[in-house]
């Protein structure tokens, strides 16, 4: 182990030491097993138990007669004010990517249980440079890091990109959220994609626009499947 790899090592043992991690929901210490949010607090969450039936759950038939996919994946029901919100929002707006890639893994772990779909790559729902560069990072990219890690399925940033920078999705209504990201999504080297399926990461399902705008692009492509996988799903 080199010089700098032990000192980064024991700064961070000297930092967690004096200050140690803390759960992002209720602030109380993490054991060691344990990242970024305690088991308590996962265990409290409204899970929705999609990866029971991937083919048939609510972000399922929110996409009926919108576009086509094969399956969906959420570990929670979305309702405004509650703690998955807030979880999203630590993500989004605060920057805590390792939160991202933590609930990510536990995605990935979803997945395996229905044990029902082989993918041959993750693409997480793409940010316009403009917005990654004032954001920092793309959170769907965080957390689909943390899918591939678990189902080892290769993260692909590359084939799907957005062209148009939008306006914040926040405080549209549906039809007007649909507007702002039609065409919004292109694909490079379509070949590449051809008869492949590919599980599409975006972080919440609300009114389904921006999945619905990109899996449109993607399903020109001849013999392309196209799942969804995703942290949370709006409850109905």
């Amino acid at each position: 182990m080199s010089f700098i790899q032990q000192s980064t090592k024991l700064i961070t043992v000297l930092g967690e030491l004096f200050f140690p991690p803390v759960c992002v929901s209720c602030g109380t210490h993490l054991f060691k097993n344990e990242m970024e949010i305690c088991r308590m607090c996962i265990r409290r969450l409204p899970h929705t138990f999609f990866e029971k039936k991937p083919y048939d759950n609510a972000a399922t038939a929110l996409m009926w007669g919108r576009c086509k996919i094969e399956s969906a994946y959420s570990l929670f029901f979305f309702r405004k004010g509650e703690r998955v919100q807030q979880l999203l929002h630590d993500i989004k707006y605060r920057g805590n990517k390792k939160l991202g890639t933590e609930l990510g893994r536990r995605i990935g772990k979803t997945v395996l249980k229905s044990a029902v779909d082989a993918f041959d790559a993750i693409i997480p729902i793409p940010l316009h440079p403009k917005k990654r560069r004032k954001r920092g990072f793309n959170q769907a990219e965080a957390i689909a890091d943390g899918v591939g890690e678990v189902i080892r399925i290769p993260v692909n940033t590359y084939h799907v990109y957005r062209n148009t920078h939008t306006s914040t999705q926040t405080k549209k209504g549906r039809f007007e959220r649909w507007e702002n990201v039609e065409d919004i999504f292109s694909v490079r080297d379509k070949d590449a994609l051809k008869n492949k399926h590919i599980l599409l990461i975006d972080d919440v399902i609300t009114t389904g626009s921006t999945l619905e705008a990109c899996i449109n692009q993607m399903t020109k492509i001849d013999g392309l499947k196209i799942s969804v996988a995703t942290i949370a799903c709006a409850s109905s």
